[in-house]
């Protein structure tokens, strides 16, 4: 799935029914998802996990489109759609941010990996952003002008000078107390572009790809240079994975997806984070692992066995 960042115009014909009907040309801003370009990519999701393939998908949305039209063309229906979608999808999704790309809104509630927590990882360039309110939105919610305010008397030295001859004047001198509040309030003026892009650029610092990383909301950070290689080995070491674990799931029903994949875990003998190195490993090992496959489904049986043993002694 790529995204189209140009502005695009969707052409609706006239109603061939209606003779007072007339053609219409809407305009769709880029990086944004509405009710027709939701409804492919859900139905593009279902058809993909029916033919079993991996998805890769460059998410470089800024969000819904949320006007008056697009919510009476059902846009909250067929974003829930994309939802369910990946829900229900039962091979590996890679969503990727490209460089310079962003995720942000309704757009990473619906491609969220705790939506598909077994198959979907989340990644990032160095230089793409990911959150749901962007830098300026942030700050004009945390970072108030009051707040910035409160900032400026805090820590800087003209104005905390200021502030200590505005309480050093006598009360009746209004003149005086005046002319400092004038000095007071022209400091603050100069000084309100420079807290504001200071403010914007910390709060631009948590989109950022190593924070993104440190929260846990992205698996890893990979460089557009080196994304093809990356890919390459992390969609063949996923393909070779996933069959051993569902022959895992299959010799013993009791394991979970977590359970078989700490089973493969304990037989490896490589850097699990090494995509290169564990598919390598898979290769090489092969026998060595439908072998453990084969003691697990034995020792399933047996479980089974005692288990319809205990019951009958009962």
């Amino acid at each position: 799935f790529a995204v189209e960042p140009r502005f695009v115009e969707r052409f609706a014909p006239a109603d061939p029914a209606d003779p007072n009907s007339r053609e219409a040309i809407q305009p769709q801003a880029g990086q944004v998802l509405f009710p027709d370009s939701s409804y492919k990519t859900a139905q593009a999701l279902r058809d993909f996990n029916n033919e079993g393939l991996p998805v890769m998908i460059f998410a470089n949305w800024r969000g819904f489109s949320g006007g008056s039209r697009d919510m009476s063309g059902e846009i909250l229906k067929f974003g829930s759609m994309i939802v369910d979608a990946l829900r229900e999808y039962n091979h590996p999704i890679y969503i990727y941010f490209p460089p310079f790309g962003e995720l942000r809104g309704g757009s990473w509630v619906v491609v969220d990996p705790t939506i598909n927590e077994e198959n979907m990882t989340m990644f990032s360039d160095p230089d793409a952003r990911g959150g749901i309110l962007e830098p300026a939105g942030i700050v004009e919610i945390k970072f108030r002008l009051a707040d910035q305010l409160k900032a400026m008397h805090r820590i800087d030295p003209q104005l905390q000078m200021l502030d200590a001859e505005l309480e050093a004047t006598d009360d009746t001198d209004q003149d005086a107390q005046e002319a400092i509040k004038e000095q007071i309030a022209a400091r603050e003026d100069l000084l309100k572009p420079v807290y504001l892009q200071a403010a914007t650029e910390f709060a631009d610092l948590h989109d950022k790809t190593g924070r993104m990383k440190a929260k846990g909301v992205i698996k890893d950070s990979v460089p557009w240079a080196r994304s093809r290689e990356y890919f390459f080995y992390l969609a063949k070491r996923r393909i070779a994975q996933d069959n051993y674990i569902s022959q895992l799931k299959a010799a013993d029903s009791s394991l979970d997806y977590n359970r078989a994949l700490n089973v493969l875990k304990s037989l490896c003998t490589v850097d699990w984070e090494d995509n290169h190195a564990v598919l390598d490993f898979y290769s090489a090992n092969h026998a060595a692992i439908i072998s453990k496959i084969n003691e697990v489904k034995v020792a399933a049986i047996k479980a089974q066995i005692d288990a319809l043993q205990k019951q009958l002694g009962e």
